[in-house]
């Protein structure tokens, strides 16, 4: 079992609610006609000049969760075409099928370029359900990842003033990382492409399936500890959402295996505070290696 059962919560001075939380707001989609979503894509999600991959899911998952018959993503699929700008956008989502259990739809995201001309910056492909009438049988070999506990960890806070704008994002996340994958930050990387925190949302915002589309890619690069730096586009993101989280803190751990070619793989799991496995995750992602 985990080191750190006993951890607190993060908390806030007024914890938001789901439904009345930054992140709500941020992802909520208006609808213009049916399958027709427009949306403002926050700046307050980035890193650097680029939104967040997690977040863009999140935004996508939205859209597809109103057009569906069916609420909670199952299996979403991503497959990040150019870079999406904070700005407006439009997401256009068709239904494939529709079943009893699950149904199934494809949706896009386009936003207009300097010149005027509509540009696609993700395509998905997803299955949803309704995550509370699957069965309680669990049978696994997976176990929680072990690292200390929430306050013997690390934030973004406990280091250097970062360059202002260079990461929006970390201002609305509640990360505390595992001391032990934190030697990129120390200049003193392992070289074993490992990356494992503590994840909730910064205003206490409660976790739910949507935002599980965001926990898997909201710690960073994997890469950094295998020696590289800068940016890591994601290529293709595919997230399983596998039960409705429990109340407190997440558990992120994150692994690289095999970089080859310029690209890396990363696997991610997310636990929740009844140790359960609450979402996995694999994406391909562009390593920089100059």
């Amino acid at each position: 079992m985990r080191e750190a059962a006993s951890a607190p919560a993060a908390t806030t001075a007024t914890r938001a609610t789901i439904g009345d939380s930054e992140f709500d707001r941020d992802t909520a989609v208006t609808r213009r006609a049916p399958g027709v979503y427009d949306i403002d894509l926050s700046a307050g999600w980035t890193i650097i000049s680029a939104v967040n991959g997690g977040y863009l899911l999140a935004v996508l998952g939205r859209a597809l969760a109103d057009a569906l018959p069916h609420s909670d993503p199952f299996t979403i699929s991503a497959h990040y075409l150019t870079a999406s700008q904070p700005g407006p956008a439009v997401i256009r989502t068709d239904t494939v099928r529709t079943g009893r259990t699950l149904s199934t739809g494809q949706a896009s995201l386009f936003q207009y370029d300097e010149e005027g001309v509509e540009v696609e910056r993700i395509r998905v492909l997803a299955s949803y359900g309704d995550l509370d009438t699957l069965p309680d049988d669990v049978r696994t070999t997976a176990r929680p990842p072990v690292f200390p506990p929430m306050d013997q960890c690390f934030g973004p806070e406990d280091g250097p003033a970062p360059v202002s704008g260079s990461s929006a994002i970390a201002d609305r996340l509640m990360l505390k990382l595992d001391p032990s994958t934190l030697g990129w930050a120390l200049g003193a990387p392992s070289g074993k492409g490992e990356m494992r925190s503590w994840f909730g949302l910064a205003d206490g915002r409660d976790a739910d399936p949507l935002s599980l589309l965001l926990a898997v890619d909201a710690l960073p690069p994997t890469a950094f500890e295998i020696g590289l730096k800068g940016w890591v586009p994601t290529v293709e993101l595919t997230v399983h959402v596998r039960a409705r989280p429990a109340l407190g803190p997440l558990r992120v751990s994150i692994t690289t295996r095999n970089l080859a070619g310029g690209f890396l793989e990363e696997d991610a799991e997310v636990w929740d505070s009844e140790d359960r496995l609450v979402a996995q995750s694999r994406q391909l992602a562009r390593a920089r290696l100059s």
